[in-house]
């Protein structure tokens, strides 16, 4: 083989070796960031559902609250607004 054929094939070789680990990285860097957008959709409907939850109980307290307890204006009854 001839020196140029030797560098050519070298060259060609390591280029191969090279865009080989790029791609492989770029596939485990897209599959990590992927797994945390899926991670982060995770968390927001946990916390959703738990908003939701928290809103419900709040809303049937006051319900609860508005049977017992009779609700004013808050203007002490008079009318004559101070």
């Amino acid at each position: 083989m001839s020196r140029a054929s030797k560098v050519t094939l070298t060259t060609t070789s390591l280029m191969a070796v090279g865009i080989i680990v790029f791609v492989h990285y770029a596939q485990q860097s897209e599959k990590a960031a992927m797994h945390a957008g899926v991670v982060r959709d995770i968390e927001q409907q946990r916390v959703k559902k738990e908003r939701q939850a928290d809103f419900e109980l709040q809303r049937a307290m006051e319900q609860e609250y508005r049977k017992v307890q009779s609700v004013s204006d808050g203007d002490g009854g008079n009318g004559a607004g101070g």
